[in-house]
């Protein structure tokens, strides 16, 4: 792909993730600083990308049109049903904007509703699903650590996989670490209540998909799902890591919150996550080899078994 297609399809996930028009502007500020930071390529000019987008100076049907290969035209509709996906299930704004999508880039409707459906599946994937864990099992803080210690392995090696859907998996799985922290501190939650946990953190679950698909793409790593399931791993971490970091600081906040009897304000949240998430960026190279090791034993299909929980 050239930096022109590159180009199109970072917009074009800027607008699908404007396409509900519902965003909080906590959120809203998060797309636009990554847009921003994605700006590693001056050739790119991505920085005026999220003020394209926002004062409506890019239609998508002229941006769709500079997508000219069936490879860069699937990846741009596969991220943008990701992007929608990131925060829950479709809305009818957003399923009407990857129709106009998939028609603008002449995608077949049955292979593009097939990588939808499993997208669907992937956010609506059920938080108890291989927990394991009983309400109130208070789990030793040795136990805790191991299973935050390996999610972050898992969310780490998902960052240096091809696939789209690899990426959107990482939100999926954070969310049931989350559960499961606060089950074993005999709190069952819901979907709603681990979003709100995320969102108070600082984890916003769009554009998390956009900075890590992004950095992806960027890189030269993110393929299509089109291209094959078993491609392996790329060549390097495009992110320095961001997964791994960002699911160990969940995980240890999450430890504290519900240990705690969730007493933390909103601003203690924030800043413990600030704090852990810089811990877990410099424990990461610690790990790197065994991240490496699971992203070499994982493919599409065995993600989507474990977003099933299977």
């Amino acid at each position: 792909m050239d930096d022109k297609e590159i180009r199109a399809i970072v917009t074009l996930s800027l607008l699908a993730s404007f396409a509900d028009g519902d965003k909080h502007a906590r959120e809203r500020e998060e797309i636009r600083r990554i847009a921003e930071g994605l700006a590693d390529d001056e050739r790119l000019h991505l920085p005026t990308l999220y003020q394209d987008v926002l004062l409506k100076r890019v239609s998508l049907a002229s941006t769709a049109a500079a997508l000219t290969s069936q490879e860069s035209k699937q990846l741009a509709y596969e991220m943008a049903v990701c992007v929608c996906d990131a925060d829950g299930q479709q809305s009818e704004p957003e399923r009407r904007f990857l129709e106009e999508l998939r028609t603008a880039l002449g995608l077949s409707a049955p292979i593009a509703a097939e990588f939808s459906g499993v997208a669907d599946e992937v956010a609506a994937a059920p938080l108890a699903a291989g927990a394991g864990i009983s309400p109130g099992s208070s789990p030793n803080e040795a136990e805790l650590d191991r299973m935050i210690v390996n999610a972050s392995i898992m969310n780490g090696a998902l960052e240096l996989l091809p696939e789209s859907l690899s990426t959107m998996a990482i939100i999926p799985l954070q969310m049931r670490l989350v559960y499961n922290i606060g089950k074993a501190h005999g709190y069952e939650l819901d979907s709603g209540h681990v979003k709100d946990f995320l969102a108070t953190a600082g984890v916003g679950l769009t554009s998390q998909f956009i900075e890590q698909a992004g950095r992806k793409l960027l890189g030269g790593l993110l393929g299509s799902l089109a291209g094959g399931l078993g491609r392996g791993i790329g060549n390097q971490a495009v992110s320095s890591g961001m997964s791994f970091a960002s699911t160990y600081a969940l995980g240890h906040v999450a430890k504290r919150y519900y240990a705690g009897g969730r007493t933390f304000s909103s601003e203690m949240l924030r800043d413990a996550y600030e704090r852990v998430m810089q811990e877990g960026r410099n424990v990461q190279a610690q790990y790197l080899p065994a991240i490496q090791e699971k992203a070499r034993t994982l493919d599409v299909g065995k993600v989507l078994e474990m977003v099933r929980g299977r």
